[in-house]
């Protein structure tokens, strides 16, 4: 009988030292490494964070890092102990574009999932008065006709929209000439002032400018992408297997932490951003930048991001027959 108590007095202490560890996390702030500059990505990820540490009783900072295509924010999360306090910001371009383009040495797997947290829709838009087309299939016969002819934004080059465009462009036997510009507003001035035909556009510029543009396209299957561009055609639409479909075609983001986190540690965290994921008022912030609320669960993290990777290899081989028919011009 003594020995039976003292293994119940054992095992309530451990449970109860259990408990106590967990309860102590989170014991300070957590910080939450964005890759890009302030902006409406970043808006979004504060709107997240704010009620995370709502529901961990925390400050959860988002923190600029920005440099080398997102991948210094990468590093810096890195160099941080896996203990939890540290949250990857885990972009398309850091998380898979880099490693396809053998920018980065770590893949997808390197990481443990929390939850998808959104997407934001790129788009084709050319001008509300435009008379030589009224919508996408029509600008795509006019090209063919001019090839070569047609200048357009695709904002960077050979980033991630102008690898979504080459491989929308190539797969419908388009040729146009990509001018890359800095700064959206400046491309939407040049197209307004007759220097591009059509220029990419993403969803917080979008809900800028509506009144300014024209929506030909919008490069996503995902409803709620259509919805932020007012019901315009999307490429599931179009009827044609273009080789884009999922989560390729778009920016978006996944939170994530580092390998050897705890356990508990991040199951801690996993139900708290699924609490805050699943408030209303949160996802109507989202929705309200113009992108879409993700709630993608941890354990389909290797199923939908996996093949994200292969279509990127096609879209930078896009890249290549842009160049190559541009070249003929």
């Amino acid at each position: 009988m003594k020995r039976l108590l003292r293994i119940m007095a054992m095992t309530i202490g451990i449970s109860t030292l259990s408990g106590a560890v967990l309860a102590d996390f989170p014991e300070r702030n957590i910080t939450n490494i964005f890759p890009w500059s302030p902006g409406t990505a970043m808006s979004v990820s504060q709107i997240v964070a704010d009620a995370l540490g709502e529901e961990l009783g925390v400050s959860v900072p988002v923190v600029s890092t920005t440099g080398a295509a997102g991948t210094k924010a990468f590093k810096t999360a890195m160099s941080k102990p896996a203990d939890g306090y540290t949250i990857f910001d885990g972009y398309v371009a850091p998380l898979v574009l880099q490693p396809v383009l053998g920018n980065a040495d770590w893949s997808y797997s390197d990481f443990v999932p929390l939850w998808g947290i959104a997407s934001n829709a790129f788009s084709i838009v050319g001008l509300p008065n435009e008379t030589r087309w009224s919508n996408f299939q029509e600008l795509v016969a006019y090209a063919k006709k001019n090839p070569g002819e047609l200048r357009y934004s695709p904002n960077n080059r050979n980033a991630l929209p102008h690898m979504v465009m080459s491989k929308v462009f190539k797969e419908f036997d388009m040729v146009a000439k990509p001018v890359p510009y800095k700064n959206q507003q400046e491309a939407l001035k040049d197209m307004e002032a007759g220097l591009l035909d059509f220029i990419f556009f993403n969803p917080g510029h979008y809900v800028q400018n509506k009144d300014r543009v024209k929506v030909l396209l919008v490069m996503s299957e995902l409803d709620g992408a259509k919805e932020t561009y007012g019901g315009a055609e999307n490429i599931k639409d179009l009827g044609v297997d273009i080789g884009l479909s999922g989560l390729a075609p778009m920016g978006w983001t996944w939170w994530l932490v580092k390998k050897g986190t705890p356990e508990d540690r991040v199951q801690i965290l996993r139900d708290a951003l699924k609490r805050a994921l699943d408030r209303e008022s949160v996802q109507n912030g989202i929705k309200s930048l113009g992108f879409v609320p993700l709630l993608f669960a941890p354990e389909d993290y290797a199923e939908i991001v996996g093949p994200v990777g292969d279509q990127l290899m096609g879209m930078k081989d896009a890249l290549a027959w842009e160049e190559e028919q541009l070249s003929k011009y």
